[in-house]
């Protein structure tokens, strides 16, 4: 049974309310098994894939990106059964124009264009906002992205944006992909980010839901982690077996319960998550009938909500 669909800002395409990512996860599979994941997700309606270009130079090399393309053709999928998410950075911006990185990140992953660009987290008080609202519609006008959107930008930051793109007459970010699990519920459930999706139209990807696998108990610290805003880690650490309890007696796994709670957000239009196998793949979509299924999920979480009172809920 394919998943439920929802749509990416006010007028993008639909998508499954799961979706998958790459984050140096297809590195590690057998490759089999990563065309059998990939095919099996597209099978149950999760049709958004976030491939980003990660890495340096001077760091390891990672190929997931590029055995995403390979992953594809060997699932017999075509271009339109998919929607590919890229990641752009703008460490480098505007010195390294997006458009290199962008036609770099295609290559890589063997498509001709995106339908979403998600950009990096903004590490710089004097990016010209304008004209990145006017880069990134210059590439949407080439026909290489169709929407674009940002990773743990602010809320006020996100308006600002709008505020830039309608003077020009040009479409605005249509996603704000931001944290959010159990543990970190600030800033997506906050009330300036409730204003942001309301008036603006900008939808949630809910992100790092499981931590990095410490909400799960599964990371003993040799996995990378996000970012820890808040300084809170160990306090999510500390709540995985209250979790794994909490999944018992729903009749649910820890993921399972992790998931469904990013699918009760009203402005929630999927979840990323990212999976080595099959198996774990298919016991992640049960957490769409739990969702369904248990009214009450967002105040029985509510004791794991680490980063109240802690975190500006307006955001980074």
């Amino acid at each position: 049974m394919a998943i439920p669909q929802r749509r990416i800002g006010r007028d993008g395409p639909l998508t499954g309310v799961l979706s998958l990512g790459s984050w140096h996860t297809y590195d590690r599979m057998d490759f089999r098994e990563a065309v059998a994941l990939v095919r099996t997700a597209v099978d149950h309606g999760i049709t958004l894939f976030d491939v980003g270009v990660y890495g340096f130079p001077g760091s390891t090399p990672v190929f997931t990106d590029v055995l995403f393309s390979a992953m594809v053709r060997a699932a017999g999928l075509r271009r339109e059964d998919y929607l590919l998410s890229a990641k752009l950075w703008l460490e480098g911006y505007p010195g390294q124009s997006l458009r290199d990185q962008l036609d770099n990140a295609l290559f890589r992953a063997g498509v001709e264009h995106a339908d979403l660009v998600v950009l990096g987290d903004l590490r710089h008080d004097d990016t010209d906002l304008h004209q990145l609202v006017l880069d990134l519609d210059g590439l949407r006008r080439a026909g290489l992205i169709r929407q674009w959107g940002v990773n743990n930008w602010s809320a006020t930051t996100i308006r600002a944006l709008h505020e830039f793109a309608e003077a020009e007459n040009v479409p605005g970010p249509a996603i704000a992909q931001l944290k959010y699990s159990v543990a970190r519920r600030s800033i997506p459930d906050g009330e300036p980010f409730a204003k942001v999706f309301a008036d603006l139209g900008v939808t949630l990807q809910s992100s790092d839901i499981f931590e990095g696998g410490v909400l799960l108990g599964k990371n003993s610290g040799a996995r990378q982690v996000g970012r820890d805003p808040g300084g809170i880690r160990q306090r999510i650490a500390d709540s995985a077996e209250g979790i794994r309890k909490l999944a018992d007696e729903l009749g649910a796994t820890p993921a399972q319960l992790c998931l469904a709670f990013t699918l009760t957000h009203p402005a929630n239009t999927t979840t990323l998550f990212g999976a080595t196998s099959t198996d774990q793949l298919r016991d992640n979509l049960g957490a769409v009938e739990l969702a369904e299924r248990v009214g009450e999920l967002r105040e029985l979480v509510e004791p794991f909500w680490a980063d109240r009172g802690v975190v500006d809920p307006e955001g980074p």
